[in-house]
């Protein structure tokens, strides 16, 4: 579990007699002559905010395993003593949740946490950064090279799903605590990777190129020892890959004091943008003004005069400090650092519950909060703060660091949508009733209202695809065997909106013949060079999948995405006279949940002959299942389980 940002960096204080910048050093950075700053592209112009979605909880299928990031001994439930979170998540859009040990919440229901790993809960948290003007999320990445790698890279590729069904861009932001070989491991992991998803349409871009971020070179700390000079090296080989390269660096990084080691100067003047780390500095509104005069105006002077591009860290505050003001920390955070002329903002954080500096729908009041806790809700000041004000004052900033919106000191943001009149309750207990093969039935329970609630709007995605005054509804007009994700608010007389539903996903029924795995998420026991489980769905025979050699028993996966009725696979082989004939012995395995696997089709050897196109086919009772898994014993041709095309159906 990688250590906490904010454990290892509340050392740097502001008002330190070491922080404090001369005039005189101001203003020859201000005199200096400046680089144009680089044109809006995916981070420059743009308000990225920070992903964890590092947290995991028994039964959802995470690599792992256990209560990832929620728990100090993550093989015990979270509990008021066995806890890493000073924040509560609102649960009440994720339609599924995971019960603790923490006393019910105040309103009497089980306090359930979500698990990243989750499709719906990242498609939930992509949807929110959709509605609230977040343009880009910068995906944490730790050492992968751990127990944690399996599950961060499955995590990558859930994000990049989210990202395009949501019209967001995403990077990977690499960072380096605790990565003692990261100078050769962080190329290989984007060599081999990472540099995969840049395929993505949703990848970030910035000048035309991809965007990768290294957080933590340069901090004064034991969990970052690095010295400069293989700093420098990474920073190269990354801009020499063709990569725009963000540095997530010290708050005090250009005078190398404080949180910052002397002697990186070099480093942090190599990187394209520069992303001075803020959280644990200060909890009040003097202390970001003493930051913006004595470190934020310095810093993008310099950034100025290399043509470097700047993007400050916003924060919200910790509320479990009591650092939020119900809004006035972070909008004063936001304005300082939009007329400090900044390119781009970088929020912290998304979900991070952790640190309590989340931005994400968080819990209310204590009736949503675990009872006695001693977590703080977002009406800890005695104001009432929707669950979504944070979010809501982000898309505010976005539009004025847009120039959408006039640069105003003044937090344009209430703590309520409409002022003092409350809008309805979500709807609850979204469900989805029946499916064919161009349509998806929903249904859910009434909101509430203390004007009246006048109907509801059905959203397939972020499309409205009807307005039923009732409590269910049908939606037309689909494709076969295609998924879709449905959330629904309702909409009272004085014109307020709810929050949404809880998201629901469904895959209508498959026309005949239809592939389900083309394209799907894989997984794999392994894999040699360059042959991974990757290559199984990607509509080609000629690439192929080959696990390590002489190690049986090996096997590898698909995800259909949806659990659906599964009847029969047919593999494949590259069709090439090199490929002579073989037998391999392999079972066909089925799972809901991705943890505990039935038997579709025994164990059996299946012959593969170029004569007859090198293709098995196997078919076996029609199952519901969601993840399918071939499982090698055995092969007569090669030390190795071997697939090109692992193809799904129906029947």
């Amino acid at each position: 579990m990688a250590v906490s940002r904010r454990k290892l960096l509340t050392s740097a204080a502001a008002g330190s007699a070491l922080a404090a910048v001369s005039s005189a050093e101001l203003l020859s950075a201000l005199a200096s002559p400046a680089s144009a700053a680089s044109p809006p592209g995916d981070v420059v112009g743009k308000v990225s905010v920070g992903y964890q979605g590092w947290f995991a909880c028994p039964g959802d299928g995470a690599p792992i395993g256990g209560w990832w990031h929620w728990s100090r001994d993550r093989f015990q439930s979270p509990s008021p003593s066995n806890t890493t979170i000073v924040s509560w998540p609102d649960m009440r859009e994720l339609s599924r949740g995971y019960t603790t040990a923490y006393p019910n919440l105040g309103n009497g229901q089980p306090a359930q946490l979500f698990s990243s790993y989750d499709q719906q809960t990242v498609d939930t948290h992509f949807r929110w950064m959709q509605e609230y003007n977040c343009d880009t999320a910068a995906l944490q990445r730790f050492n992968p090279m751990g127990d944690e790698g399996p599950t961060r890279d499955a995590m990558a590729t859930k994000v990049r799903g989210a990202a395009e069904r949501f019209g967001r861009k995403y990077y990977i932001m690499y960072d380096v605590t605790s990565w003692t070989n990261f100078q050769s491991e962080i190329k290989t992991d984007w060599a081999t990777k990472m540099s995969a998803h840049t395929a993505s349409p949703a990848y970030a871009r910035q000048n035309g190129k991809p965007v990768v971020c290294i957080w933590g070179f340069g901090f004064n700390d034991e969990g970052r020892p690095f010295p400069p000079a293989p700093c420098l090296e990474v920073v190269n080989w990354f801009k020499a890959q063709g990569c725009y390269v963000i540095g997530g660096v010290p708050t005090y990084w250009r005078q190398g004091i404080n949180d910052s080691r002397p002697g990186f100067l070099d480093v942090y003047h190599a990187f394209n943008m520069i992303s001075p780390w803020m959280v644990g500095r200060t909890g009040t509104l003097d202390g970001l003004d003493w930051f913006y005069t004595n470190v934020n105006q310095p810093d993008q002077a310099d950034c100025n005069a290399r043509g470097i591009d700047y993007q400050p860290c916003v924060m919200p505050g910790d509320l479990s400090s009591g650092h939020r003001y119900h809004g006035d920390f972070y909008w004063r955070h936001f304005y300082n650092m939009v007329r400090v002329g900044a390119q781009g903002i970088y929020i912290s954080m998304f979900d991070e519950f952790n640190e309590g500096n989340q931005i994400a729908k968080t819990s209310e009041t204590q009736a949503t909060t675990p009872a006695g806790a001693g977590i703080r809700a977002l009406d800890e000041d005695g104001t009432f703060c929707s669950s979504d004000y944070y979010l809501r004052i982000t898309a505010d900033g976005n539009r004025m660091l847009k120039g959408q919106l006039a640069l105003t000191p003044v937090r344009p943001t209430q703590p309520v949508v409409g002022g003092g009149d409350p809008p309805p309750t979500a709807p609850g207990n979204l469900t989805v009733t029946g499916k064919t093969t161009t349509s998806v039935s929903l249904s859910w329970t009434a909101s509430t209202d203390n004007v009246g609630v006048v109907g509801y709007q059905v959203r397939q995605g972020t499309t409205v695809a009807g307005t039923p005054t009732g409590t269910s509804y049908t939606v037309t007009g689909l494709g076969p065997g295609t998924g879709y994700s449905f959330s629904v608010v309702a909409r009272d007389t004085a014109g307020n909106v709810s929050p949404s539903s809880n998201l629901v996903t469904a895959t209508t029924d498959a026309a005949p013949n239809t592939n389900l795995a083309r394209g799907r998420a894989t997984a794999e026991s392994g894999h040699v060079q360059h042959y991974g489980s990757g290559n199984v769905v990607d509509g080609d025979a000629h690439s192929y999948w080959e696990s390590p050699n002489h190690a049986f028993p090996q096997w590898v996966q698909v995800d259909l995405g949806t659990t659906t009725p599964v009847g029969r696979v047919v593999l494949k082989l590259p069709p090439l006279s090199a490929w002579g004939a073989r037998t391999q012995t392999l079972a066909v395995r089925g799972s809901t949940n991705g943890s505990a696997f039935g038997t579709l089709s025994a164990s059996a050897g299946r012959r593969f002959d170029p004569a007859t196109g090198n293709t098995v086919t196997i078919t076996f009772t029609a199952t519901p299942t969601r993840y399918v898994r071939l499982e090698f014993t055995g092969n007569t041709g090669w030390p190795a389980g071997q697939v090109s095309e692992f193809e799904v159906y129906s029947g």
